[in-house]
Order: C-alpha cells, then sequence, then structure tokens
C-alpha cells in the first residue's frame, strides 16, 4: 500500500518564532512517525535545557547553531508515512536573511504551510513568504494561524488574521487558500481536532494534507529533451551506437517522431529510445533515456531535442523574474554564469525592469541594485540563444539560476516570463 500512496511535498514558512519547527514535531509525535531512539535523545536534550516535556522543535533544528539561538537556519527535510500518504516535509527558515533559503525549500513543493503568530496578524514575512509561494506557483496554500493558546482560543483574533491575510492575497496567484486555527504546542487541530476550539468546523492540518488534491506540475504538451551527453561505447560490438541521454523535461517522446535539435535547426526522427536493459516505444517525463536519431546530427551537451511541430524560440534577451540570494549586491553589467536545464552559457544582467515591494506587491521603478532577498524582474543577455519556455508553462525549462564565475557562488535563481 505504500508504494502506491501519493507523494506530498509541502514546505512550512512564517516569521521567526511563529513555531513551525514544533509544528513539524508536532505532526511527526502525533501522527507516531518518530523512532525510539530519536525520541530518547530528544528527551534527554530537552531536559538539559530545563524543559518539561519534549521540546518538538528538536526534531527538526538539526545544526547546533539552530539549537543555541533556538531558530532555524538551514533548510531541514523531514519524512513520515502515514496509512493514506507519503509526505516530503521542508522546514524554511523565518529570519528575513534566510529568505533565499526559503526558495530552495518552496521550489519543489506541491503546498505551502504559511505559519501565522495569532497575536500579531500578518507581518511583512508572512506577505514576503507568501509571494514566493505565489511566484512559485505553489498550487495550495493552508494559512496555519497558530499559538491559539496565547489568545484564549478566541475566534474574533481568527476571523481577525484571515482579513487580513485575505486582502493581501487578493493580489497573489494562488487558487486554493485554506485557514485553520492551531496550537501546536499543545496539538489543537494539528493531528486531532481541538476541543478548546468548537466553534471551527473545518478539518485538521493531517487530515487536510492527507485529503489534498495533488495535480501535476509536468507540462505533458511540449516534448523537450535537454541533452545531458553524448554515449558512444568503445566496445567493438557497439562501435556504431550515438545515443543522445538526458532527462525528458516535458512531453511525450515516441520512436518515429519527427523531431528538431535546438538550436541548430536540424531535422530527424527518433529511430530507438533506449534504457539500461530495455528498449521503449515511447518516453515522458521525468523518465532518463538514451535517444537514437536516423540522422547523423551533430548534437552535444546544452541542445535540446524538441519535436518540430512544437519548437520553442531561442532567445537571447530574457525576461525573468529573479530573487537575488548573494550577500554581495549585483554588479553593473556584470557576467555571470547561467544554468538552464544542461545548458550553460555566459551572461549579464542587461536591466533591472523593476523591484517588489514585499510589503506592498507595489513596483519600484528607481531602483536599480539587487541586494539579498530582491525580488525583481529582469532582461538577461546570453551569449548565446537558450531554448526556454516560460515558468508558468514549464518549470524545467522555465528556471535559471545564476553563478558567480569568480567564487562559484549562486547568486541568483529565475524564473523566465
Amino acid at each position: 500500500m505504500m508504494d502506491n500512496n501519493q507523494l506530498l511535498r509541502f514546505t512550512t514558512a512564517g516569521s521567526v518564532d511563529d513555531g513551525k519547527s514544533t509544528l513539524i514535531g508536532r505532526l511527526l509525535y502525533d501522527s507516531k512517525s518518530i523512532f525510539e531512539d530519536q525520541l530518547q535523545a530528544i528527551e534527554t536534550t530537552s531536559k538539559k535545557k530545563g524543559h518539561d516535556g519534549v521540546d518538538l522543535a528538536l526534531f527538526t533544528d538539526g545544526l547546533r547553531d539552530e539549537r543555541e539561538q533556538g531558530i532555524t537556519i538551514d533548510v531541514a527535510y523531514r519524512y513520515f508515512t502515514t496509512p493514506k500518504r507519503k509526505f516530503i516535509i521542508a522546514d524554511t527558515p523565518g529570519h528575513i536573511q534566510y529568505t533565499r533559503n526559503m526558495v530552495t525549500g518552496a521550489s519543489t513543493a506541491n503546498a505551502a504551510i504559511i505559519l501565522v503568530d495569532a497575536r500579531h496578524g500578518v507581518i511583512e514575512q508572512t506577505k514576503r513568504h507568501s509571494f514566493i509561494a505565489s511566484l512559485l506557483q505553489i498550487p495550495h496554500l493552508i494559512v496555519c494561524v497558530n499559538k491559539m493558546d496565547l489568545v484564549d482560543h478566541k475566534e474574533d483574533a481568527y476571523n481577525k488574521v484571515i482579513e487580513q491575510f485575505e486582502d493581501f492575497s487578493s493580489k497573489l496567484l494562488v487558487r486554493d487558500v485554506r485557514f485553520i486555527p492551531i496550537s501546536a504546542l499543545n496539538g489543537d487541530n494539528v493531528v486531532n481536532r481541538s476541543k478548546n476550539m468548537e466553534w471551527y468546523q473545518g478539518a485538521p492540518l493531517l487530515h487536510t494534507l492527507e485529503t489534498m488534491h495533488i495535480s501535476s506540475d509536468i507540462n505533458k504538451v511540449d516534448a523537450r529533451f535537454p541533452v545531458q551527453i553524448v554515449i558512444r561505447p568503445q566496445n567493438e560490438a557497439h562501435r556504431d551506437y550515438r545515443g543522445y541521454a538526458g532527462r525528458v523535461a516535458s512531453g511525450v517522446f515516441r520512436t518515429g517522431d519527427e523531431v528538431t535539435v535546438m538550436p541548430s535547426g536540424f531535422t530527424s526522427k527518433i529511430k530507438s529510445i533506449d534504457t539500461m536493459d530495455k528498449v521503449l516505444d515511447e518516453a515522458h517525463a521525468p523518465m532518463s533515456v538514451s535517444i537514437t536519431l536516423e540522422d547523423d546530427i551533430d548534437v552535444s551537451r546544452g541542445d535540446m531535442i524538441v519535436r518540430s511541430n512544437n519548437k520553442p524560440e531561442p532567445l537571447q534577451d530574457i525576461e525573468v523574474m529573479l530573487c537575488w540570494l548573494n550577500n554581495e549586491p549585483s554588479k553593473p553589467r556584470a557576467k555571470y554564469s547561467i544554468h538552464h536545464t544542461s545548458n550553460v552559457q555566459t551572461a549579464m544582467i542587461k536591466e533591472v525592469i523593476y523591484k517588489i515591494n514585499i510589503e506592498t506587491l507595489d513596483r519600484v521603478n528607481d531602483d536599480k541594485t539587487l541586494t539579498m532577498n530582491d525580488i525583481s524582474k529582469v532582461k538577461i543577455r546570453t551569449t548565446k540563444p537558450l531554448i526556454v519556455d516560460s515558468y508558468r508553462e514549464n518549470r524545467t525549462t522555465g528556471s535559471v539560476i545564476l553563478v558567480d564565475d569568480a567564487t562559484n557562488e549562486t547568486v541568483a535563481a529565475g524564473m523566465i516570463v
């Protein structure tokens, strides 16, 4: 049964001390997903820190700096299974200087849990994380109004947060937003229904996660195959074999399909689709295969095989929604390596079109410098054309990262508009 469970990836986000790590600890603890030796170790650590019970946040806060400061710095991944579903949790940082880690944790998520402290309501970090979730096209947002025990479980406090968030979220591109009043510390409405909030008639958090519909984010229409490596066996029996290996980014490829190699524009037909142990009639995303063509065409790493009747446009000037991840600000017309699927080119930020004011979601047109955590729309110029789709249509071929060649640091992540 477990092998047939749907896998749900979700991320937790919110401001610092909103209780994200405690919530995940409560989920793991109450769903009995903790190994006995882990539980004993956490109980021992909790006693050393002077806690009466188990410090649930320790289940995710693994770094020594995090335990000393009581905050989450890195993205902590945890896995658990219930009889209904498998889960991968990305516990992301709340401090503003670690917003870039939230981008990392949310990039593959099916749902995002946004925690809001019932006492403080919607604040800047709540808006920042919600906007990033919208930008990354996470289809489901669950707003958990936490620490309801500190406002005497009052419905008015819960409704006030809903009103604040709905006023803000009307500007976001999120289809499904749900609200749940919880107390992560005491377990109210996390795994079990709360007896302290009888006025709430909805499902607890775990039931919501178990029953949430997961829609595939894989583009099934546009056939895209970025070439990672050319396979040329050296043994005598297969010396004439020339296969182009990679992972199908989207769509379906079938033997006999007429395809075009981009950016050269040469056309051919698929001769065979091979794996390690068998020959396939078709391959679809996200399968890793080797494709051979009927014609001898010059194909190398970074090229993309597409169906001839559905070709993307090669672009050198690309508009991107960019999240700046580096401590150092951007430098005017500085050169970076741009990584797109298996293709790496030299590029520069030609223009900062506008930046986003996270507090209001307004555009800022007069500030052209990118600093850490800034989200902006930019125009990037590449030395050679890239074969791209918009991120909205295709997550794989619509995303890029920028790398500083001098330090080899990833300085930005972007979504092609």
